[in-house]
């Protein structure tokens, strides 16, 4: 296994890939390189409920990228353009919880396309997804942070440029690990 581990989180054992991002005290570890990083305000918790603030424990896919066209080319050729209207719902009562939407969405939600750059680019995990289950968490989602030590909503932050290089590396094994 050359240097690789088996670990468990959450009762369930994996082993750790090359491409994973693996988030650290120190950082989120990718390719052999720390990259410093946000969490949410709640911290971790291996208990998630929306509105929270907490970044989910667990193993989390790669589920989708999006980026700004307006603002940038895109990363990868699987990524996808956000475009104006496009949201994310973030309302347990609504039955396309934890999914994109187009607005006008009668619901709560995130709004995708934002005046800020926070979202110029998205790395989407799969956290609670494709089949939310209400309550348990939406969004968790690998963007740029606001501002060093800021935390998030429970997503992860990072520098522009590193959400941007990590983005250009990924593969479709690779996968974000939230350790408690």
């Amino acid at each position: 296994m050359s240097g690789l581990s088996l670990n468990r989180v959450m009762g369930q054992e994996w082993t750790m890939k090359p491409d994973d991002l693996v988030l650290t005290p120190t950082g989120l570890r990718f390719l052999n390189r720390r990259y410093p990083c946000t969490i949410g305000r709640g911290g971790i918790t291996g208990d998630k409920r929306e509105g929270d603030g907490a970044t989910p424990i667990g193993t989390h896919r790669i589920a989708g990228l999006l980026f700004r066209p307006d603002r940038m080319r895109p990363p990868v050729s699987w990524a996808r353009p956000i475009r104006p209207g496009d949201l994310w719902s973030d309302d347990p009562d609504c039955a396309h919880y934890n999914l994109k939407v187009r607005a006008p969405y009668p619901g709560s939600h995130e709004v995708l396309r934002r005046a800020d750059p926070l979202y110029d680019l998205i790395l989407v995990t799969d956290w609670n997804w494709p089949v939310a289950m209400p309550g348990r968490g939406s969004c968790i989602f690998l963007h740029q942070w606001r501002r060093p030590g800021y935390p998030t909503a429970g997503c992860i932050g990072l520098r522009p440029a590193d959400l941007r290089h990590i983005a250009a590396r990924l593969t479709p094994r690779s996968r974000v690990i939230v350790h408690g």
